[in-house]
C-alpha cells in the first residue's frame, strides 16, 4: 500500500513538473511572438516616418511616391509579399521568413507615410496609443479566457471579406456615410480577431514542436497579430485623426 501510495505521489509530482514545463514553453513562445510583432511596428514607424521626411523635403520623391503609377506599386507590394510570405514560409528557414517579415513591415511603413499628409502627427500618435492599449487588453482577453472563441472568429472572418467588398465599392460611391460604417464595423472585428488570433496562436504551440517548426510559427503568429494591430489603428484614425489642413 506505501509503495502505490508513494507512486502516485511520483506521478503527481511529474505531472506538474510537466505542466509547468509546457506553461514555462508556452510564456517563452507567446514572449517571442509579442516581441516580434512590437520590432515590425518599430520598423513600420521608422520607415513611415524617414519616407514622409524625405518626401517633405524632396519635391520629386513626393511626386514619384504619392502622385505617379509608382504610388500603386508602393500601395500593393506589401500585399503581394505578405502572400509570399503566408504561402512560402514552410519551405523557408526561420531567418530568412524573419527577414521576409522585417522587409514586409518596411514596405508597409512606406506605403503607410502618407497618412502624415493626411493626419496631423498629434493624433497619429494619440491613436497609436490607444491602439496600443485597446490591443493589449483584447490580446490579453484572448490569451486568458477559458472560452472557446472559434465560432466568434468564423463570424469575424466573414464579416472581414464582406468588409473587403464594401470598401471596394465605396472607392467607386465616395460615400461618406458608407466610410463611416465601414470604419465602425472594421474597429469591432479587428477587436474581435485580436481576442480570436491570440487564443489561435495560443493553441497552436506544442512544447514537442523542432526549433525551426517554433520559430515559423512564431513569426506567423507575429504577422497574424501584427495586422490585427496596423488595421484596427487604421481604422481608429479614421475617428480620431484630425485631418491636417
Amino acid at each position: 500500500m506505501a509503495d502505490f501510495n508513494n507512486y502516485q505521489n511520483r506521478m503527481a509530482q511529474t505531472r506538474a513538473q510537466t505542466g509547468a514545463m509546457i506553461d514555462e514553453g508556452l510564456r517563452a513562445y507567446m514572449l517571442k511572438v509579442y516581441n516580434l510583432m512590437a520590432l515590425a511596428l518599430v520598423i513600420t514607424g521608422v520607415a513611415a516616418f524617414a519616407t514622409f521626411t524625405l518626401a517633405t523635403t524632396n519635391p520629386a520623391v513626393a511626386q514619384l511616391l504619392y502622385a505617379s503609377p509608382l504610388r500603386w506599386v508602393v500601395m500593393l507590394a506589401p500585399l503581394g509579399l505578405v502572400f509570399f510570405l503566408s504561402f512560402r514560409i514552410q519551405n523557408m528557414s526561420v531567418s530568412a521568413a524573419q527577414m521576409t517579415f522585417w522587409a514586409y513591415a518596411a514596405l508597409m511603413g512606406v506605403s503607410l507615410s502618407s497618412i502624415f499628409l493626411v493626419y496631423t502627427g498629434q493624433s497619429v500618435v494619440q491613436t497609436f496609443f490607444v491602439t496600443a492599449a485597446s490591443f493589449g487588453a483584447l490580446s490579453l482577453y484572448g490569451y486568458t479566457t477559458k472560452k472557446n472563441l472559434s465560432g466568434l472568429g468564423s463570424f469575424l472572418i466573414m464579416g472581414l471579406f464582406g468588409l473587403i467588398i464594401a470598401s471596394i465599392v465605396n472607392i467607386f460611391l465616395a460615400s461618406s456615410a458608407l466610410q463611416f460604417a465601414i470604419s465602425a464595423i472594421g474597429v469591432l472585428i479587428f477587436a474581435g480577431l485580436t481576442a480570436y488570433d491570440t487564443q489561435k496562436i495560443k493553441e497552436m504551440y506544442f512544447d514537442g514542436d523542432e526549433v525551426a517548426v517554433a520559430g515559423r510559427k512564431a513569426i506567423m503568429g507575429a504577422l497574424t497579430l501584427y495586422l490585427d494591430f496596423i488595421n484596427l489603428f487604421m481604422f481608429l484614425l479614421q475617428f480620431m485623426g484630425n485631418r491636417d489642413k
